[in-house]
Protein backbone atom coordinates (compact mmCIF):
# COMPACT_ATOMS: atom_id res chain seq x y z
CA UNK A 1 0.00 0.00 0.00
CA UNK A 2 1.03 3.40 -0.89
CA UNK A 3 1.77 4.98 2.13
CA UNK A 4 1.74 8.58 1.49
CA UNK A 5 -1.77 7.91 -0.58
CA UNK A 6 -3.04 6.23 3.08
CA UNK A 7 -1.91 9.41 4.97
CA UNK A 8 -3.38 11.98 2.47
CA UNK A 9 -6.58 10.11 2.74
CA UNK A 10 -7.07 9.93 6.34
CA UNK A 11 -5.92 13.50 7.11
CA UNK A 12 -8.16 14.47 4.18
CA UNK A 13 -11.36 12.46 5.16
CA UNK A 14 -10.81 13.32 9.00
CA UNK A 15 -10.68 17.03 7.90
CA UNK A 16 -13.94 16.79 6.27
CA UNK A 17 -15.81 15.30 8.92
CA UNK A 18 -15.32 18.44 11.08
CA UNK A 19 -17.17 21.95 11.14
CA UNK A 20 -16.45 24.74 12.28
CA UNK A 21 -18.43 25.03 14.81
CA UNK A 22 -17.27 21.71 16.35
CA UNK A 23 -13.50 22.42 16.08
CA UNK A 24 -15.00 26.14 17.88
CA UNK A 25 -14.01 28.12 15.11
CA UNK A 26 -16.56 30.84 13.29
CA UNK A 27 -17.76 29.58 10.37
CA UNK A 28 -16.67 32.48 7.27
CA UNK A 29 -17.51 32.14 3.93
CA UNK A 30 -18.71 29.55 1.79
CA UNK A 31 -17.43 26.33 1.77
CA UNK A 32 -16.69 24.58 -1.44
CA UNK A 33 -16.42 21.48 0.10
CA UNK A 34 -17.46 19.81 3.22
CA UNK A 35 -15.29 20.04 6.29
CA UNK A 36 -12.60 22.68 7.81
CA UNK A 37 -9.74 23.95 5.62
CA UNK A 38 -6.22 23.34 6.03
CA UNK A 39 -5.69 26.76 7.47
CA UNK A 40 -7.99 25.86 10.13
CA UNK A 41 -6.70 22.87 10.90
CA UNK A 42 -3.11 24.38 11.21
CA UNK A 43 -4.54 27.33 13.46
CA UNK A 44 -6.08 24.49 15.84
CA UNK A 45 -2.66 22.40 15.89
CA UNK A 46 -0.40 25.03 16.02
CA UNK A 47 1.40 24.57 12.94
CA UNK A 48 2.14 26.67 10.04
CA UNK A 49 -0.45 25.87 7.02
CA UNK A 50 2.96 25.57 4.67
CA UNK A 51 3.53 22.68 6.89
CA UNK A 52 -0.05 20.62 7.22
CA UNK A 53 -0.07 21.11 3.94
CA UNK A 54 2.92 19.08 3.46
CA UNK A 55 1.19 16.34 6.20
CA UNK A 56 -1.42 16.18 4.05
CA UNK A 57 0.42 15.54 1.11
CA UNK A 58 1.54 12.60 2.65
CA UNK A 59 5.00 13.75 3.76
CA UNK A 60 4.53 12.72 7.02
CA UNK A 61 8.12 10.86 7.74
CA UNK A 62 10.07 12.59 10.85
CA UNK A 63 6.99 14.24 11.93
CA UNK A 64 7.67 14.50 16.02
CA UNK A 65 5.35 12.57 18.65
CA UNK A 66 4.30 16.70 19.55
CA UNK A 67 2.81 17.05 15.86
CA UNK A 68 1.21 14.01 15.84
CA UNK A 69 -0.50 14.88 19.17
CA UNK A 70 -1.15 18.22 18.31
CA UNK A 71 -2.79 16.88 14.74
CA UNK A 72 -4.88 14.31 16.22
CA UNK A 73 -6.34 16.69 19.02
CA UNK A 74 -6.98 19.01 16.14
CA UNK A 75 -9.04 16.53 13.84
CA UNK A 76 -10.76 15.07 17.46
CA UNK A 77 -9.68 11.46 16.20
CA UNK A 78 -10.07 8.76 19.03
CA UNK A 79 -8.05 6.55 20.40
CA UNK A 80 -7.84 3.98 17.64
CA UNK A 81 -7.43 6.86 14.94
CA UNK A 82 -4.74 8.64 17.12
CA UNK A 83 -2.75 4.81 16.86
CA UNK A 84 -4.05 4.53 13.05
CA UNK A 85 -2.16 8.04 12.84
CA UNK A 86 1.03 7.12 14.85
CA UNK A 87 1.15 3.59 12.38
CA UNK A 88 1.59 5.52 9.56
CA UNK A 89 3.49 7.68 10.52
CA UNK A 90 6.23 4.96 11.99
CA UNK A 91 5.89 3.26 8.54
CA UNK A 92 6.58 6.35 6.81
CA UNK A 93 9.73 6.08 8.75
CA UNK A 94 10.41 2.67 8.10
CA UNK A 95 9.83 1.53 11.46
CA UNK A 96 8.14 -1.97 10.74
CA UNK A 97 4.94 -3.12 12.08
CA UNK A 98 4.58 -0.86 15.32
CA UNK A 99 7.72 -2.54 16.55
CA UNK A 100 5.91 -5.97 16.89
CA UNK A 101 8.30 -9.00 16.97
CA UNK A 102 8.22 -11.11 14.10
CA UNK A 103 5.09 -13.10 13.15
CA UNK A 104 5.53 -17.11 12.55
CA UNK A 105 2.93 -18.35 10.24
CA UNK A 106 -0.09 -18.13 11.80
CA UNK A 107 -2.00 -21.65 10.84
CA UNK A 108 1.03 -23.19 12.35
CA UNK A 109 0.90 -21.04 15.61
CA UNK A 110 -2.68 -21.56 16.02
CA UNK A 111 -1.83 -25.27 15.95
CA UNK A 112 -0.16 -24.71 19.49
CA UNK A 113 -1.18 -27.83 21.72
CA UNK A 114 -1.37 -25.79 24.56
CA UNK A 115 -3.71 -23.16 22.69
CA UNK A 116 -5.86 -25.88 21.20
CA UNK A 117 -6.30 -27.27 25.04
CA UNK A 118 -7.16 -23.66 25.86
CA UNK A 119 -9.85 -23.33 23.17
CA UNK A 120 -11.18 -26.55 24.61
CA UNK A 121 -11.46 -25.86 27.97
CA UNK A 122 -14.29 -22.72 27.52
CA UNK A 123 -17.54 -24.79 27.50
CA UNK A 124 -20.09 -22.57 27.62
CA UNK A 125 -18.51 -19.81 24.92
CA UNK A 126 -18.16 -19.48 21.78
CA UNK A 127 -14.18 -19.14 21.56
CA UNK A 128 -11.80 -18.86 18.46
CA UNK A 129 -8.50 -17.70 17.09
CA UNK A 130 -8.47 -14.92 14.53
CA UNK A 131 -5.26 -13.63 12.55
CA UNK A 132 -4.80 -10.18 11.07
CA UNK A 133 -6.38 -11.26 7.46
CA UNK A 134 -9.47 -12.20 9.45
CA UNK A 135 -9.06 -15.88 8.81
CA UNK A 136 -11.21 -18.23 11.51
CA UNK A 137 -7.83 -20.53 12.22
CA UNK A 138 -9.09 -22.41 15.32
CA UNK A 139 -12.74 -22.61 17.63
CA UNK A 140 -13.51 -24.68 20.45
CA UNK A 141 -16.41 -27.21 19.51
CA UNK A 142 -19.23 -24.92 20.52
CA UNK A 143 -16.92 -22.34 18.14
CA UNK A 144 -16.93 -24.33 15.14
CA UNK A 145 -20.85 -25.12 15.35
CA UNK A 146 -21.52 -21.19 15.85
CA UNK A 147 -19.73 -20.54 13.04
CA UNK A 148 -20.97 -23.38 10.57
CA UNK A 149 -22.67 -21.07 8.02
CA UNK A 150 -18.91 -19.46 7.93
CA UNK A 151 -16.79 -23.01 7.97
CA UNK A 152 -18.73 -25.00 5.54
CA UNK A 153 -18.11 -28.68 4.24
CA UNK A 154 -14.80 -27.26 2.41
CA UNK A 155 -11.02 -27.63 3.29
CA UNK A 156 -10.22 -23.68 2.96
CA UNK A 157 -9.58 -21.81 5.98
CA UNK A 158 -13.10 -19.72 6.46
CA UNK A 159 -12.76 -15.81 6.28
CA UNK A 160 -14.51 -13.48 8.07
CA UNK A 161 -14.16 -10.74 5.39
CA UNK A 162 -14.85 -13.20 2.40
CA UNK A 163 -17.70 -14.57 4.40
CA UNK A 164 -18.72 -10.83 5.11
CA UNK A 165 -18.74 -9.30 1.37
CA UNK A 166 -18.85 -12.26 -0.54
CA UNK A 167 -21.27 -14.77 0.70
CA UNK A 168 -25.05 -13.87 0.44
CA UNK A 169 -25.57 -16.74 3.66
CA UNK A 170 -23.78 -13.28 6.05
CA UNK A 171 -27.28 -11.02 5.22
CA UNK A 172 -29.32 -13.42 7.01
CA UNK A 173 -26.29 -14.96 9.95
CA UNK A 174 -25.38 -11.26 10.88
CA UNK A 175 -29.31 -9.06 10.98
CA UNK A 176 -27.28 -6.11 10.98
CA UNK A 177 -25.18 -6.92 8.17
CA UNK A 178 -24.41 -3.31 7.44
CA UNK A 179 -23.20 -2.24 10.87
CA UNK A 180 -20.91 -5.64 10.68
CA UNK A 181 -19.41 -4.73 7.60
CA UNK A 182 -18.24 -1.24 8.81
CA UNK A 183 -16.52 -3.19 12.03
CA UNK A 184 -14.63 -5.49 9.49
CA UNK A 185 -13.36 -2.85 7.38
CA UNK A 186 -12.63 -0.55 10.26
CA UNK A 187 -10.61 -3.18 11.70
CA UNK A 188 -8.38 -4.25 8.62
CA UNK A 189 -7.85 -0.62 8.20
CA UNK A 190 -6.04 -0.37 11.47
CA UNK A 191 -4.37 -3.48 10.16
CA UNK A 192 -3.03 -2.45 7.43
CA UNK A 193 -1.75 0.70 9.23
CA UNK A 194 -0.03 -1.34 11.43
CA UNK A 195 1.51 -3.71 8.43
CA UNK A 196 1.50 -1.78 5.43
CA UNK A 197 3.58 -4.25 3.72
CA UNK A 198 1.43 -7.14 5.00
CA UNK A 199 1.24 -9.00 1.68
CA UNK A 200 -1.77 -11.43 2.70
CA UNK A 201 -3.78 -8.31 3.45
CA UNK A 202 -2.57 -6.49 0.84
CA UNK A 203 -4.31 -9.58 -1.35
CA UNK A 204 -7.44 -9.52 0.37
CA UNK A 205 -8.28 -5.95 0.45
CA UNK A 206 -7.42 -6.65 -3.71
CA UNK A 207 -9.62 -8.96 -4.22
CA UNK A 208 -12.31 -7.32 -2.12
CA UNK A 209 -12.48 -4.50 -3.50
CA UNK A 210 -12.74 -5.93 -6.74
CA UNK A 211 -15.44 -8.28 -5.82
CA UNK A 212 -17.90 -5.78 -3.54
CA UNK A 213 -18.99 -2.28 -4.36
CA UNK A 214 -20.10 -2.34 -0.75
CA UNK A 215 -16.18 -3.15 0.78
CA UNK A 216 -14.97 -0.90 -2.00
CA UNK A 217 -16.90 2.17 -0.50
CA UNK A 218 -16.14 1.39 2.92
CA UNK A 219 -12.40 1.71 2.45
CA UNK A 220 -12.38 4.49 0.78
CA UNK A 221 -13.54 6.01 3.81
CA UNK A 222 -10.77 5.64 6.09
CA UNK A 223 -12.59 4.49 9.37
CA UNK A 224 -10.62 2.74 11.61
CA UNK A 225 -11.49 0.47 14.62
CA UNK A 226 -10.57 -1.80 17.48
CA UNK A 227 -12.58 -4.97 18.40
CA UNK A 228 -11.88 -5.07 21.95
CA UNK A 229 -15.87 -5.94 23.54
CA UNK A 230 -19.12 -5.14 23.07
CA UNK A 231 -22.42 -6.83 22.08
CA UNK A 232 -23.07 -8.08 18.62
CA UNK A 233 -26.70 -10.15 17.41
CA UNK A 234 -26.38 -13.08 15.18
CA UNK A 235 -29.02 -15.30 13.28
CA UNK A 236 -28.09 -18.86 13.11
CA UNK A 237 -29.74 -21.08 10.96
CA UNK A 238 -30.27 -23.87 13.92
CA UNK A 239 -31.19 -22.02 16.71
CA UNK A 240 -32.31 -18.50 15.91
CA UNK A 241 -31.50 -15.45 16.97
CA UNK A 242 -28.62 -14.36 19.30
CA UNK A 243 -27.36 -11.70 21.48
CA UNK A 244 -24.14 -12.29 22.29
CA UNK A 245 -21.08 -10.05 24.71
CA UNK A 246 -17.68 -10.52 23.19
CA UNK A 247 -13.76 -10.04 24.45
CA UNK A 248 -11.02 -9.93 22.56
CA UNK A 249 -7.52 -11.07 23.67
CA UNK A 250 -4.64 -10.72 22.28
CA UNK A 251 -2.46 -14.15 22.06
CA UNK A 252 0.75 -12.40 23.12
CA UNK A 253 2.70 -15.45 22.21
CA UNK A 254 1.85 -15.19 18.63
CA UNK A 255 1.79 -11.27 18.12
CA UNK A 256 -1.09 -10.65 15.46
CA UNK A 257 -3.22 -13.40 16.79
CA UNK A 258 -6.26 -12.78 19.17
CA UNK A 259 -8.48 -14.97 21.21
CA UNK A 260 -12.21 -13.95 20.84
CA UNK A 261 -14.85 -15.14 23.35
CA UNK A 262 -18.64 -14.30 22.79
CA UNK A 263 -20.75 -15.19 26.09
CA UNK A 264 -24.53 -14.93 26.62
CA UNK A 265 -25.92 -13.19 30.16
CA UNK A 266 -26.97 -15.92 32.16
CA UNK A 267 -29.96 -16.63 32.29
CA UNK A 268 -31.16 -15.22 28.76
CA UNK A 269 -33.10 -16.47 26.00
CA UNK A 270 -29.67 -16.39 24.50
CA UNK A 271 -28.14 -18.53 26.80
CA UNK A 272 -30.71 -21.10 27.14
CA UNK A 273 -29.69 -20.84 22.96
CA UNK A 274 -26.54 -21.52 23.15
CA UNK A 275 -27.00 -24.35 25.46
CA UNK A 276 -28.93 -25.99 22.66
CA UNK A 277 -26.43 -25.33 19.96
CA UNK A 278 -23.95 -26.85 22.14
CA UNK A 279 -26.03 -29.76 22.40
CA UNK A 280 -26.61 -30.07 18.72
CA UNK A 281 -23.38 -29.83 17.91
CA UNK A 282 -22.47 -33.10 20.27
CA UNK A 283 -25.36 -34.59 18.84
CA UNK A 284 -23.94 -34.14 15.13
CA UNK A 285 -20.21 -35.10 16.64
CA UNK A 286 -21.45 -38.45 18.40
CA UNK A 287 -23.64 -39.45 14.99
CA UNK A 288 -20.76 -38.84 12.62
Amino acid sequence: MDNRQEVREFLTTRRARLTPDQAGLPATGRRRVPGLRRSEVAAVAGLSVEYYARLERGQIAGASSGVLEALARALQLDETERAHLFDLARAADGVPTSGRARRRAPAKAASRSSLRWTLDAIKDGVAFVRDPHQNLLAANALGRAFYSPVIGDGGRTPNLARFQFLDPAARDFYPDWELFAEMCVGIMRAEAGRDPHDRGLQDLVGELSTRSETFRRLWAGHDVRTHGAGTKRFRHPVVGELVLAYEELAITAEPGLVLLVYTAEPGSPSAERLQLLASWAADATATT
